[in-house]
């Protein structure tokens, strides 16, 4: 069923995606700054959308001609997935809350180029989103991949919506270690499953 391609993706990337990270901790403090922060939301938006869209679309056309990869892709994003969700459960220990930077004025072609870098040149992005989430989407059937596109860049263009439009109304809470504790459990046990799922096939 398209839908439940659909939901996975959603799920898969907002586990992903909401998470302590260099990206992230950027648009805050500009949304807190209230610089630029359409031209930012805009562009992460788009990033992850290509980047997402490449590695399932691309992944799963390179999966369709060698089948034998798919085995070996979806134990191998069952691995990773099951160790990002004990590392999150781990981080969940002695959560971090998110610290803010002292207030620089920043232009926006300067504020796009960092966070380009921050996005592009942060091997993890890659990782995230066209390997991890390429491997799962890949594993859905032809007619769920697309399906799980949407779900994925859904999640994405929502989590960003909310920090760069709603980053001041949640910064007091995103500064708390115990919201992170939080975000890190749930985080956990969603890639736990997610990782279970995989390796099961389904």
């Amino acid at each position: 069923m398209t839908w439940q391609s659909s939901w996975l993706g959603f799920l898969s990337c907002a586990a992903l995606i909401v998470a302590i990270g260099a990206q992230n901790a950027f648009i805050l403090r500009q949304s807190l700054r209230r610089e630029h922060v359409r031209a930012l939301i805009g562009f992460a938006i788009a990033a992850d959308a290509l980047l997402i869209s490449v590695g399932v679309l691309g992944v799963g056309g390179a999966l369709q001609r060698r089948p034998e990869l798919l085995v070996l892709a979806r134990w191998g994003g069952a691995a990773f997935l099951v160790g990002y969700g004990l590392r999150a459960l781990w981080r969940a220990r002695a959560p971090v809350g998110l610290a803010m930077a002292p207030r620089t004025a920043t232009s926006r072609a300067r504020a796009l180029a960092t966070l380009a870098a921050l996005t592009f040149l942060n091997p993890h992005c890659y990782l995230d989103t066209m390997v991890l989430l390429g491997t799962l989407g890949a594993s859905q059937p032809a007619a769920g991949q697309l399906a799980f596109v949407v779900g994925a860049v859904t999640a994405s263009t929502l989590w960003f919506l909310m920090l760069g439009l709603g980053g001041r109304l949640i910064a007091h809470r995103l500064a708390q270690p115990g919201t992170w504790r939080r975000v890190d459990l749930a985080i956990g046990v969603t890639m736990l499953l997610l990782g279970v799922r995989l390796a099961r096939g389904i």
